[in-house]
């Protein structure tokens, strides 16, 4: 059996840590678990990879106290280390496995404490802001539907254009009317955002039991308004079940016409 080994990712926000763990899953044949520290109840990283690399374990906060017994079972760690966390929060577990350290840092960046913490620098993409300047809103959205035309207006020409303060980063998995499960990923460098839909079965009946939630970085964000639209996006029970009802109608008579 080969030696567990633990894959440390930290970097500035927006820098590409998460995205350069998905190639490294993407390339993983040996029994692996990916772990982001500090998220707290919007678990949005954790939620994308386990739907995208369903053989790949994921824990969130509360369940740090399982890692080392994967370890020990000969299972790979990818530990991603947000900008909001010390650099010596899994240090124990970095010193009692064996372990490499990977630093995902824009080119222009140089000298950082994540350049003398890293064994290895990665280079990332450009990014927005001074992290020391940056605060971390979350909200979790479980169990809510957002009308789809609401979350574009509040993504895309609201949040995204300064609303609600100077948003540099920001990630949400939302769940929308017609049972689909999308992800949206914002960074300010590029001033553009991409959305997929995750590969999830479409939520017909009732309100989705999974995760969907927000998670933005900026400065001077208002938060109690970032709740207040959000909130606002939501649909009610009775509008909800309307839909839900109108999309599987939809659906089956779609599958009858190509009989």
């Amino acid at each position: 059996m080969s030696q567990p080994t633990i894959t440390a990712v930290a970097g500035p926000p927006g820098s590409g840590k998460t995205t350069w763990i998905r190639q490294q899953l993407a390339a993983e044949t040996s029994p692996a678990l990916y772990l982001s520290p500090g998220s707290g109840n919007v678990p949005i990283d954790q939620t994308c990879i386990a739907a995208e690399f369903p053989q790949i374990k994921t824990l969130t906060d509360g369940e740090e106290s399982q890692l080392a017994k994967h370890l020990e079972n000969g299972v790979s760690a990818y530990i991603e280390l947000g900008f909001y966390l010390q650099l010596t929060t899994v240090e124990n577990l970095l010193q009692s496995f064996p372990s490499r350290r990977f630093a995902v840092v824009p080119p222009e960046m140089k000298d950082t404490e994540w350049h003398q913490w890293a064994d290895v620098i990665v280079e990332g993409i450009a990014v927005s802001g001074e992290p020391e300047k940056l605060s971390i809103w979350r909200s979790p959205a479980s169990g809510q539907v957002l009308d789809p035309a609401s979350l574009d207006l509040f993504w895309y020409q609201e949040m995204t254009q300064g609303a609600y303060g100077k948003v540099h980063r920001a990630k949400g998995i939302f769940d929308i009317a017609d049972g689909r499960s999308f992800y949206f990923d914002f960074a300010a460098e590029f001033k553009e955002t991409a959305h997929e839909e995750l590969p999830l079965p479409r939520w017909l009946e009732g309100r989705p039991q999974r995760f969907s939630g927000i998670e933005i970085v900026g400065e001077n964000l208002d938060e109690t308004a970032l709740g207040q639209t959000l909130e606002d996006c939501c649909l009610s029970e009775t509008i909800l079940l309307n839909y839900q009802e109108q999309v599987k109608q939809a659906l089956l008579l779609g599958e009858e016409e190509t009989e």
